[in-house]
């Protein structure tokens, strides 16, 4: 398999886990031509790379194959390298795409900011909040709490709580 198909594969499957890669969405096509440098904003806009992909893909279908790709290629290499000619464009188009793949641009990575380590920081707790932690920073759960809910069923200040059973 040529680096070319390899990456065509590995877009293909990118951000689709049902995705066999034989088949590429318009979306990860975008993608491919965005990252792989065949879109470059000028020669070849994100319309030209939407266009050649609805020119090549089949009537009602969402997704082109490897060959379809190459077809596609074909049509972007004459716009992408304009002076050179359509062997020499295609082969250059095909070194951009060699062995790439999709990388994770903007993905969200979860920070340390200083404001959440200080306010999670039990060591600087203070009052009625620093008591219910133990030295080391651990909760205490129920026994942190000074007033504990009394569940013998009678109301709080009642003075003839457990004299039920003596009365009966």
């Amino acid at each position: 398999m040529s680096g070319v198909e390899e990456a065509f594969r590995k877009f293909a499957t990118y951000g689709d886990t049902a995705a066999s890669g034989n088949d590429m969405t318009g979306k990860n096509f975008s993608k491919m031509c965005k990252e792989c440098g065949v879109m470059d904003g000028k020669a070849v806009t994100s319309t030209d790379v939407d266009i050649v992909f609805n020119k090549v893909k089949t009537k009602g279908a969402r997704t082109i194959t490897f060959a379809q790709f190459q077809q596609a290629m074909k049509e972007l290499c004459g716009k992408r390298f304009k002076g050179k000619a359509p062997e020499e464009a295609l082969e250059a188009v095909y070194g951009l795409l060699d062995g790439k793949e999709p990388a994770n641009v903007g993905v969200t990575k979860a920070t340390k900011a200083g404001a959440v380590e200080r306010l999670t920081d039990t060591s600087k707790y203070t009052g009625s909040h620093k008591e219910r932690f133990d030295e080391s920073g651990k909760g205490k759960g129920l026994a942190g709490r000074e007033e504990l809910t009394d569940n013998r069923g009678y109301v709080g200040a009642y003075k003839g709580a457990g004299t039920y059973d003596k009365t009966h």
